[in-house]
C-alpha cells in the first residue's frame, strides 16, 4: 500500500510554494509536485513592483528567493507530472507519470491554460492523444508518435519516447534551442486539428501535415476540469469560496487557477489561505 499524505500541492509557483511553507509549519505529511525551478511565468517576469518588501525585484531572482525558503525548511519539489487525479471518497489517488500517490487532501495550483484544446484533442483523448508520454509510450512500440511540447524541460520526455517508438516527431512551442536525440524529427510550425476515425491518424499543421497513430500534448498545466473529475468550473477556473474550497470535500485551489487578477502576491496568500483550510479540514476529520 502506497503511503497516504496528509496534503498533496500540484504546482510549484507563488501559491504552490506558499501552500508547501505553511503545510511544513503544520507539520503536516505532504508532498510538493512541480518543476524544480519554480513556474516559468514567473522565471520570465522583468521586474515585479507590488510584492511588499522587494520592490523592483525580477521574477527570476523572486524565484531564486523561494527555492532558497524551500530549501532553508527541507522541502523537495518532485518533479513528475500529475495527469490525473480520482476522488475516492475519504482520500485521492493521483497519477504521476507512471507512479501513483495517495493523499487526504490536495491543493490545485496549476495556474491557468490560456490556449484553447486543439481541435479533435477532447475527442480523441485516450484514443491517440495522451498528455503523459512516460505513462504511454510502450503503447506505441515501432509504430509513429508526434509530441507537442510547450517547454524545454518535456525534451527528456522526448528522448524516452525516443527509444520506444519507431518514429517520434517533435513540435517545440518553446523558443529555446531543442536539444534531442538525433533520431527525432523537429517539425516547425501551429498544430491546428487531430483527426482519425476510431482512433488518431493524423495532426494537421498550418504548415504541413503529419502522419501519426498518437499525440503527446505535453503542455505546463493540464486543465483543470481535466485534471479532477467532478470538479466544478467556472469558465477556465476552478470555483472556491473565500477558503478556497473547490466542490469536492478535501480539495482546494489556489492562484491564477482560480481566477484574475493574475498576480504573484495574491497566488502566495491564496496558497496560505489553501493550506489552512486543509489543516482545519484535516483536523474535522480526526475529531469524527
Amino acid at each position: 500500500m502506497s503511503e497516504r499524505y496528509d496534503i498533496a500541492i500540484i504546482g510549484s509557483g507563488p501559491a504552490g510554494i506558499s501552500a508547501a511553507i505553511n503545510a511544513k509549519i503544520r507539520k503536516k505529511n505532504f508532498i510538493l509536485f512541480g518543476d524544480k525551478n519554480s513556474s516559468a511565468k514567473l522565471r520570465k517576469a522583468h521586474a515585479i513592483n507590488n510584492y511588499p518588501g522587494l520592490y523592483g525585484i525580477s521574477g527570476n531572482e523572486l524565484k531564486n528567493r523561494f527555492l532558497e525558503h524551500l530549501q532553508a525548511m527541507d522541502i523537495e519539489i518532485t518533479e513528475e507530472r500529475v495527469n490525473n487525479i480520482y476522488p475516492m471518497g475519504e482520500y485521492y489517488t493521483l497519477l504521476a507519470n507512471d507512479k501513483m500517490y495517495e493523499a487526504t487532501t490536495i491543493i490545485l495550483a496549476v495556474g491557468v491554460n490560456f490556449g484553447k484544446p486543439l481541435t479533435g484533442e477532447e475527442e480523441f483523448l485516450g484514443k491517440g492523444v495522451s498528455y503523459c508520454a512516460t505513462c504511454d509510450a510502450n503503447f506505441y512500440r515501432g509504430k509513429t508518435v508526434t509530441i507537442i511540447a510547450y517547454n524545454k524541460h518535456e525534451e527528456a520526455e522526448v528522448n524516452y519516447v525516443a527509444g520506444i517508438a519507431a518514429k517520434v516527431y517533435l513540435v517545440p512551442m518553446y523558443t529555446e534551442p531543442v536539444e534531442v536525440d538525433e533520431s527525432v524529427e523537429i517539425v516547425q510550425g501551429t498544430p491546428v486539428e487531430i483527426v482519425g476515425d476510431q482512433t488518431v491518424k493524423k495532426l494537421i499543421l498550418k504548415e504541413t501535415e503529419l502522419e501519426t497513430d498518437g499525440v503527446f500534448i505535453l503542455r505546463d498545466s493540464v486543465s483543470p476540469g481535466q485534471l479532477v473529475p467532478g470538479l466544478v468550473m467556472d469558465g477556465s477556473h476552478v470555483q472556491v469560496d473565500r477558503m478556497m474550497q473547490a466542490n469536492l470535500p478535501g480539495c482546494f485551489a489556489a492562484g491564477d487557477i482560480v481566477g484574475t487578477p493574475y498576480q504573484y502576491i495574491k497566488a502566495a496568500g491564496e496558497g496560505n489561505i489553501a493550506t489552512l483550510s486543509a489543516v482545519a479540514y484535516l483536523d474535522e476529520l480526526k475529531k469524527k
